[in-house]
């Protein structure tokens, strides 16, 4: 698992010896179960967290019903909006299969930067390119009908539908598992002709 995360971390900088022997060293793998919730709303944390290998999701239960608004899979990094701006999360985090996580926490990441700087570098590349991808995403869905979201997720995000089940997915993209369903099947009825 390590070497895939210097795989990933070498698309923006260089690490020498000392540099991923400080990563090693702070205990930040972490193996998590299929439905295990890694923040409760409410909860308050310091952590963020880096998907190895997995997939979690963020929610909000709104009247008693779940509402799916992102999920992140291999390579995707997530710091809960409650961990920058001090205060107990508006959402959840789970599992949606068994996962590996790097989790890390504020403090963690001063220290390693102040000792590493060319991490706070990587950091602020990564930060500006999820922010962009972020703005991207949310025009899309704006823009978009719920079947344009769906050919959009087939298209961007093909694992997601084999991964995720139906009714995170019809969550996800704005819509009830029947409407998705209903969408999927006008699909192969086109696929067909």
């Amino acid at each position: 698992m390590q070497n895939l995360l210097f795989d990933f971390i070498s698309k923006y900088i260089t690490l020498n010896e000392d540099e991923k022997n400080a990563i090693v060293s702070l205990d930040i793998f972490r193996s998590v179960k299929k439905g295990m919730i890694l923040l409760n709303e409410g909860q308050k944390t310091k952590n963020s967290y880096f998907v190895l290998k997995g997939c979690i999701r963020t929610y909000y239960v709104i009247e008693g019903e779940e509402k799916t608004t992102a999920f992140y899979t291999e390579m995707d990094a997530l710091t809960p909006n409650c961990v920058i701006n001090k205060t107990p999360s508006e959402y959840f985090i789970s599992c949606v299969e068994d996962s590996i996580v790097l989790v890390s926490d504020s403090d963690m990441e001063v220290e390693i930067n102040t000792k590493f700087p060319k991490f706070d570098v990587m950091c602020r590349k990564l930060s500006e390119e999820l922010l962009a991808k972020k703005q991207v995403d949310f025009d899309a869905f704006k823009t978009s009908s719920p079947e344009q979201r769906y050919l959009n997720l087939m298209e961007k995000r093909p694992d997601l539908i084999q991964r995720v089940p139906q009714h995170q997915l019809a969550s996800f993209l704005g819509m009830k598992p029947q409407s998705l369903s209903r969408i999927r099947a006008r699909i192969v009825e086109k696929s067909k002709d």
